[in-house]
Order: C-alpha cells, then structure tokens, then sequence
C-alpha cells in the first residue's frame, strides 16, 4: 500500500485536500459570503471590546480581564481557521501542506485548551464576588489573574505539544481527503492504516479530563451561587447576579456542548456532515456571539 509519510527525507511530502463544506453545498457562493461577514464581525467584534477593556480603566476589573483574554482566543480561532476556508473558496485550492496541516492541529488545539480552562477560571471569579464578596480583592488580585491566566496557556500548549508530534509519526493511507475544514485531529487520525487505538484512547481520556475537570469546578461555582442567589432578600440583587452570570453560562453551553460531541461521544454518532455543522457552530459561530452576549448583558462599570 501506497503511504505517506510526516517526516521522512527519503518520501515526497504530499498536500492534504481538504473538501471542506462548500463542496456539500448547492449554495457555496451565499455560504462563503455569509462566513467572511461573520468572520469581519467576530474579529472586530472581539477586537473592539479587547481595546476597550484595555484602554478603560473602569474596566480593569478580574471578570473584564478574563472576558479579555476569551475574546483572544476566539480572534486567534477564527483567524486560524476562517480566512483559508474563503481563500479556498476563491481561488479553488483547497489543499493544506503537511507542515501547515500539523500546526493548524496544535495551534487548534491550545486554543480550544485555553478557552476550556479559562470558561472555567471565569466560573471562580463568578464564585469568589458573589459568595465570597470580602474576600474577593485578595481572592482575585491582578497576580493570581495573571497566574491563571498564564496556566490556562501553559497547559493548553502542553497538550499540544505532546499530541500533536505523535499524530505526525503515523503512516498514512494514499488517500489524501480530509473530510473537514480544517485539519482536527479525529479527521487527520482516520486517514492512517497503522494501529492508532492506544493513541485514541489516551487522547480520549485527555479530552474527557480536560472537559470533566473545568465542567466539575464551573457546576460546584454555580452550586454554590444558586445558593447564596437562592438566600438573596434583594430582588435587585439576585437579579444583578443572575445578569452577571447567565452570558457566561451561555459560553460555557454553547462551548462545552459542542466539545463534547466531538470529543467524548462514541464514533457511531459521527458523519462528516455533523462533524463540519457542529465544527463551524464552535469554531466561527461561536467567537462572534461572545462578544454580543458579554457586551449587551454585563454592566460597563
């Protein structure tokens, strides 16, 4: 059987084809008009609102920082995976070299990462001012945002490069179609005829772990704060908190929905055209909605 190789001196590297949604469409031209419009405005969006948080300092605040910080993310995100989707669509290559292939994964994969740690680090901070008001300055200083801040990237990178290396040491069949967008790791793992099951099985208990862990903190947060909501006299003031709260628990289902379909389910509930609806919805409907949903529903204070 015809192979290729990642890395081999002796083997030419081929380019992966990439059959993306617009070859599913009878509508590729409305298709790909209508992810550049969404792409102009979640990356202005995002943009916007992380000038904004940087240049007010009323907004100098723990929950703006984080709110700064997911609004990267989704910048990095769809910046990686929008604007070759289109180029693509215009100039009708819709291939990906091998190198461009690996760093598209890693690079996917910290930033999915980062963002499930720091959806949870935004549950904490959620906790720490609502149940935990006086203590709240010390809980939440501008140091231990900048150390969460800074683990969510370290671990999310960790993960990248630890998996990312070992999917590109696998023999691949001769065919060369991604049935995706973009280069995910399950799509790029079907395409070699080596044994890769203890390989899926460690990734899986990864994805499980980094979705079980922040999912656990994010539910014992919220616990909590439907407690101490429930304890409220003030309707003002459980009315405030829920505010505060429901556009991040919003993210958080939105998100960790998605993930979890395509991370955790058994294979038999996968078809390439899910996999590409539920990607586009986490990967570019997603990061524009972020910033509607925290601009409209949070208080500029």
């Amino acid at each position: 059987m015809e192979t290729i190789h990642w890395v081999d001196n002796h083997t030419a590297q081929s380019d992966f084809i990439l059959l993306g949604i617009f070859s599913q469409s009878k509508h590729s031209t409305l298709l790909g008009l209508v992810i550049f419009v969404v792409f102009l405005m979640s990356f202005m969006g995002n943009t916007v609102l992380i000038l904004l948080i940087h240049s007010d300092a009323r907004l100098h605040t723990p929950m703006y920082f984080f709110i700064s910080q997911l609004s990267l993310i989704d910048v990095a995100c769809i910046s990686l995976i929008a604007p070759k989707m289109l180029v693509d669509r215009v100039t009708g290559v819709n291939t990906i070299s091998v190198p461009g292939c690996g760093m598209q994964m890693f690079l996917y994969g910290t930033l999915a990462g980062s963002e499930f740690i720091i959806l949870a680090s935004m549950a904490y901070d959620h906790y720490a001012a609502i149940c935990l008001p006086l203590r709240y300055p010390v809980l939440m200083n501008h140091r231990v945002c900048i150390l969460l801040a800074s683990g969510c990237w370290f671990l999310a990178s960790v993960n990248g490069f630890v998996f990312t290396p070992i999917i590109m040491t696998f023999p691949l069949c001769s065919s060369q179609e991604i049935h995706h967008f973009f280069c995910e790791v399950p799509d790029v793992l079907k395409l070699s005829y080596s044994e890769t099951s203890l390989y899926e099985t460690l990734m899986y208990l990864c994805c499980v772990l980094m979705l079980l862990i922040p999912v656990t903190i994010i539910s014992g947060c919220y616990g909590f704060i439907l407690l101490i909501i429930h304890r409220m006299n003030s309707a003002e003031g459980r009315k405030k908190a829920f505010a505060t709260c429901s556009s991040h628990m919003t993210v958080v289902t939105l998100f960790y929905g998605a993930a979890f379909y395509t991370y955790v389910l058994p294979s038999s509930y996968y078809t390439p055209e899910k996999d590409m609806i539920v990607s586009i919805f986490y990967t570019i409907v997603t990061p524009v909605l972020n910033p509607l949903m925290y601009s409209l529903r949070n208080r500029m204070s």
